[in-house]
């Protein structure tokens, strides 16, 4: 019988450490174009002085592994979008949701003010919300194991 309840106590962990795991919004998440439905890169979510920030660490579009920033202006002007930082110090609300004032678009070479949350129905889906004045779009990024 003891042995039984060890075997149970053990599972039941192992579900909750896997559970707290799915739960977390760090890791990596493959952006998907809310227009065309195609997968566009692979953003690395994570927390630095309790603030998020998100770099591009894989293209996914064919044929733009190597693109640029060619819109941009300034330090960006010309710089490879592999690597770019493209969100910069969204703050956590007591709600859950992440909030910033830096998603950064480098097709376009725009910078939207940011919210961020996990889809509460899906886990595995990040709903990313940029906003220019009173307009917003929202993508719906996938979870990419390992």
């Amino acid at each position: 019988m003891l042995k039984l309840n060890k075997e149970l106590v053990l599972v039941v962990f192992l579900l909750m450490v896997n559970l707290s795991q799915s739960q977390n919004i760090f890791g990596k998440w493959k952006t998907i174009d809310d227009r065309t439905g195609l997968p566009k890169a692979v953003i690395d979510i994570y927390e630095k002085d309790g603030l998020m920030y998100g770099n591009v660490i894989k293209i996914l579009e064919p044929g733009k592994e190597d693109s640029v920033c060619s819109k941009c202006e300034g330090d960006l002007k010309d710089k490879p979008v592999l690597g770019m930082t493209i969100i910069e110090a969204a703050e956590k609300q007591d709600n859950g949701y992440w909030k910033g004032k830096k998603l950064f678009d480098p097709e376009q070479a725009m910078t939207f003010r940011c919210k961020i949350w996990l889809n509460p129905e899906n886990s595995n889906e990040l709903k990313v919300r940029g906003y220019l004045a009173f307009i917003y779009r929202t993508q719906t990024w996938i979870r990419v194991e390992g």
